[in-house]
């Protein structure tokens, strides 16, 4: 059976041409309303000059049709004009007439821009309107790192032309806007832009203007899998079709190493990778073992004081490393890089620097990495000590609580410790023991032993016994929200306090916060109490964003493999009690083949205005005087 269909009207096409067009917007309706308007004045200036109706005084070659429709537009955009018009009432109902209709023309063209204008605002605020910036850095992804990054980015920025911060991600734009505005109230000359949208969709991609930037800089953030979203993110970056020919710069952040190698072979050398577990595993096994350690790291990842830089200095061509040490006055070299890209820290003392080699250093800026000129250093020999040093002794490690970096953190601490040593874990993870079994098997210098308890009880802590310990570590539970998670190390970090006030003793205490918003509530009181947290992932992630070559170095001062910093005792370097310039400290570390970068002073390690007593690269020619307590901040093997 066949169906016949009845072809539309044309009134019926007419309708839907004339719908069609009122759907594109403002501009339609303002140009319909246009040719409704032109088409009025037209009919109604025809009548009235065809009719001969015209003002009383003047004669019909005056009031031709070009003055007809004159004087109906003044009426149609100003009513309050017919109010001095006089003549034959045909000529003034004329008149009111046309008024009426300018009345409801114009209110209607009010009504139409007031809703354009309206809309547009919506849109706007909505963050999906493109961003056309080059030379900008770009966050993709929404956390609470958003604020430290943004903060270290304006640091960086400060001495820069324009700089802009573009952030992204899945959440309303006016309320990032806020946000960012109540955590980082001073951006300087840094302009921050919030746009809506998804990480891993091309458009929005496009929309951040992803192929003009600087670097990326790719969060984790709130989603339920945050490492496909970050692998899924790097994939439509580097793969988009209107991809740009130069490498991009992204540095992107990971949680379950067992997804590191897909993220490495998406993004390939285009994309640095931070394992945030691993990192944070690799700082806290470092910080619990040396007071000050925690100072220097944040020192040296943060932009606010004293950072790490590359620069060629083709004066140096032919000079051993160890000569280097000296020649500048207020920078310390710690390693090279070499021309084919290679990364060594504290390299022999005696390894020749070849053209188009870098030092790399730690300065206040790149532009304070100057040579000094000096010749004499000043250097005094008879306060020099060149004895061998005791051999480390076995140490006592707490470690309260449980979580997936647990074992992580047993393995670190058995590749620093003495044989001998010890760690008691001590948590309400009735797992814990069985994976301690499984992941610790083959360390060496470390024994341990697992016990359940609550760590937030204030009597099993006492049972415990922290005076024995000579470090202790507070991690955070798994299986619990990051609130409940911060609050359980609070609870438990409170009692240790309370404890070492009432038995006047210090404990060195590292705590694990997950939210860097409750950071602020465990606040550190001396240079032993130390909060690890997302933030130092955060000062990595901007640091890297800024010089993509600082990966290398800062991932080879955290593995315990090579060269990382330590804090060793003064007297294992200089004779205690007496002024000497630091130039001295640094020549008597060059001939235990290590590079002496600061100095911790105990008598300032409870003054935080002081950094603890924490001063990383010191002017070389400044006295110092060294007490038998103080420890000299070294980059060292062992």
């Amino acid at each position: 059976m066949e169906i016949s269909v009845k072809p539309p009207t044309l009134r019926q096409k007419l309708r839907y041409a004339f719908d069609n067009s009122m759907s594109r917007g403002t501009i339609a309706l303002i140009a319909w309303l246009g040719a409704v308007t032109a088409a009025f004045l037209l009919c109604a200036s025809l009548f009235v000059w065809g009719a001969g109706l015209r003002p009383p005084g003047t004669e019909a070659k005056e009031f031709g049709l070009p003055m007809t429709l004159w004087f109906g537009l003044m009426r149609t955009l100003d009513p309050g004009t017919m109010g001095a018009d006089a003549g034959s009432w045909p000529f003034l109902f004329s008149m009111l007439f046309i008024t009426l209709g300018g009345i409801f023309i114009v209110s209607t063209l009010i009504g139409v821009l007031t809703s354009g204008i309206q809309g547009r605002l919506t849109e706007l605020r909505k963050g999906r309107s493109m961003v056309i910036e080059e030379g900008h850095t770009v966050i993709l992804g929404w956390s609470a790192q958003v604020f430290s990054i943004i903060s270290e980015l304006v640091e960086a920025n400060a001495n820069q032309r324009r700089p802009r911060i573009v952030v992204m991600g899945e959440k309303d734009k006016v309320e990032m806007e806020d946000a960012i505005r109540a955590n980082v109230p001073d951006t300087k000359n840094t302009r921050v832009v919030c746009r809506t949208g998804s990480p891993i969709d091309l458009g929005d991609l496009d929309m951040v203007s992803v192929q003009t930037t600087k670097s990326i800089i790719v969060l984790a953030g709130e989603a339920d899998e945050p490492d496909a979203t970050v692998i899924k993110t790097i994939l439509a970056i580097t793969n988009g079709p209107n991809r740009r020919k130069e490498p991009y710069h992204i540095v992107a952040e990971l949680h379950d190493p067992r997804n590191l190698q897909a993220a490495r072979l998406v993004g390939k050398d285009e994309a640095e990778i931070i394992l945030v577990g691993d990192l944070i595993s690799r700082i806290t096994v470092q910080t619990c073992r040396q007071s000050g350690l925690s100072v220097v790291h944040t020192e040296l990842l943060d932009f606010g004081g004293d950072e790490i830089y590359f620069k060629e200095e083709p004066s140096l061509a032919g000079k051993t490393f160890g000569e280097s040490l000296h020649l500048y006055e207020d920078s310390s070299v710690i390693g090279l890089r070499r021309a084919g890209g290679a990364v060594q820290l504290n390299p022999p003392m005696d390894s020749r620097i070849a053209p188009g080699d870098r030092i790399i250093a730690i300065s206040e800026d790149d532009d304070t990495i100057r040579l000094s000129g000096k010749t004499d250093f000043g250097i005094e020999e008879s306060v020099i000590r060149t004895g061998t040093v005791p051999p480390p002794k076995p140490e006592r490690t707490l470690i309260l609580g449980w979580n997936w970096r647990a074992p992580g953190i047993v393995t670190g601490l058995d590749a620093y410790v003495a044989p001998g040593s010890t760690v008691r874990v001590l948590a309400e993870a009735e797992q814990g023991r069985a994976l301690l079994e499984q992941h610790c098997g083959g360390i060496r210098n470390l024994a341990w032993e697992f016990r359940p308890g609550d760590t937030t009880d204030r009597r099993t802590l006492e049972e415990t016994d922290p005076r024995a310990f000579d470090h202790i570590i507070i991690l955070c539970s798994d299986g619990l929200t990051q609130e409940k998670a911060d609050c359980r190390v609070l609870i438990t970090l409170l009692h240790l306090r309370d404890m070492a006030e009432k038995l006047r003793c210090d404990f060195s205490i590292v705590s694990e916060i997950l939210d860097v918003r409750n950071r602020a509530l465990a606040e550190v009181t001396n240079a032993d109490d130390f909060i690890v947290s997302h933030k130092l992932v955060s000062l990595m992630l901007s640091q890297i964003s800024e010089n993509k070559e600082l990966h290398a170095v800062l991932a080879d001062l955290f593995d315990p493999e090579g060269s990382e910093i330590y804090l060793k005792p003064a007297t294992n370097y200089v004779a205690p009690g007496q002024p000497i310039r630091f130039h001295t400290v640094v020549e008597a570390a060059r001939r235990r083949g290590e590079i002496a970068i600061g100095y911790k002073t105990a008598a300032l390690r409870r003054d935080a205005s002081r950094s603890y007593g924490v001063v990383v690269n010191p002017e070389k020619s400044v006295k110092v005087t060294l007490a038998a307590e103080d420890r000299v901040i070294v980059v060292a093997e062992n």
